[in-house]
This record gives C-alpha cells, sequence and structure tokens, in this order.
C-alpha cells in the first residue's frame, strides 16, 4: 500500500503549489480591485460633501429668499396704503384748485326793495351799470369812458366809499348829460 500512496502523492504537492499560484494570481487582483473601490469611495466622499455644502447653502438661499418674500409683500402693502393716501389728498386738492376756478357765486345783499329779493340776481337795464367786486367809482368810469365827475352828477344818491355788490348806477351819457334811462340808485 505504501507504494501506490507513494505515486499519488507525488502529483499532490504540484497540484497544491498551482492552487496556491491561482490563490496569489486571485488574491493580486483582488487587491488590485479594492484598491480602486478605495479610490473611487474617497471620491464619492469628496463629492457627497459637496453636495452637503450645496444642500446647506441652498437651504440659506430659500430661508433668505423667504424673508425677502416676506419683506416684498410688506413693502408692496405699505407702497399700496402711500399712494391711496397721495391719491386722497390729489383728489382733495383738485378739487380745492377747481374750487379757485370757478367764479365767485355773488349773491347780490338784500337792500330792502320791494322789487328784488335778497338772493335774486341783479340785472342792469339800458343805461344802468352792476356793481361788481372791487369796483370802486374810478374803475366804473374808466370802464364806461365817462368821467368821474360825470358818474358821480348823474348819481346823488351813491355813497362811493361804500359800493355794495349788486348796486345799480346810472350809466352818464358820454357827453356829460343825463343818463341814457334813468333808474333809481341804491343807497
Amino acid at each position: 500500500m505504501d507504494t501506490i500512496s507513494r505515486e499519488n502523492n507525488s502529483m499532490l504537492p504540484v497540484g497544491g503549489v498551482i492552487v496556491g499560484i491561482v490563490a496569489l494570481v486571485i488574491a493580486g487582483y483582488a487587491a488590485v480591485g479594492l484598491s480602486k473601490v478605495k479610490t473611487n469611495v474617497l471620491a464619492l466622499d469628496e463629492k457627497v460633501a459637496k453636495i452637503d455644502e450645496v444642500a446647506s447653502q441652498t437651504n440659506a438661499a430659500t430661508a433668505m429668499a423667504e424673508k425677502a418674500a416676506k419683506d416684498i409683500v410688506t413693502l408692496t402693502n405699505s407702497t399700496q396704503s402711500a399712494v391711496t393716501q397721495i391719491a386722497g389728498d390729489l383728489g382733495t386738492i383738485h378739487d380745492q384748485i377747481k374750487h379757485l376756478q370757478e367764479p365767485p357765486k355773488i349773491l347780490p345783499a338784500a337792500h330792502g326793495r320791494a322789487g328784488r329779493g335778497a338772493h335774486e340776481t341783479a340785472v342792469a337795464g339800458p343805461g344802468e351799470y352792476i356793481v361788481k367786486a372791487g369796483d370802486t367809482g374810478h374803475k366804473i368810469a374808466v370802464s364806461l369812458g365817462v368821467s368821474i365827475t360825470d358818474l358821480k352828477e348823474v348819481n346823488p344818491s351813491v355813497n362811493w366809499t361804500k359800493l355794495k355788490i349788486g348796486d345799480k348806477i346810472k350809466v352818464p351819457d358820454k357827453k356829460g348829460s343825463a343818463p341814457a334811462a334813468a333808474a333809481p340808485a341804491t343807497p
């Protein structure tokens, strides 16, 4: 039996050496692959760190954008309120300007005469002049083209220092004679 096992045993060490060499080649190949995997893992770790940094920056930018959006809404509301107030003020100013541009509505003073009430507008007849705001004897005479002396002569009862808006004054003839139409002057 010894003979058989010696013959069979001589091949066994050669087979073990071949298997060992194959195992070493596989182990070397695995070591090279493992170093490549380690390099890839390190590169991926760097990329993950960059992604985390970008995510952090994105979160900060999102928070700032939300704050800016709230600030814009607040600013829009306050601007709208200010514009509304300005529009109201401009409307008031416009009404005041419009009121200033309207000619004044002058109600004649009541003179106690039977022919005219306190709120009736005086109407000039032929040869008459109705006193307006700012009129004086001199201005009336100049506007009518007559002398002040002639104007006072045909209106002896008129108090020339206290002319009232709506008073009727007789207009003298341009030659200095009697007025064109005789009408009683108001006191």
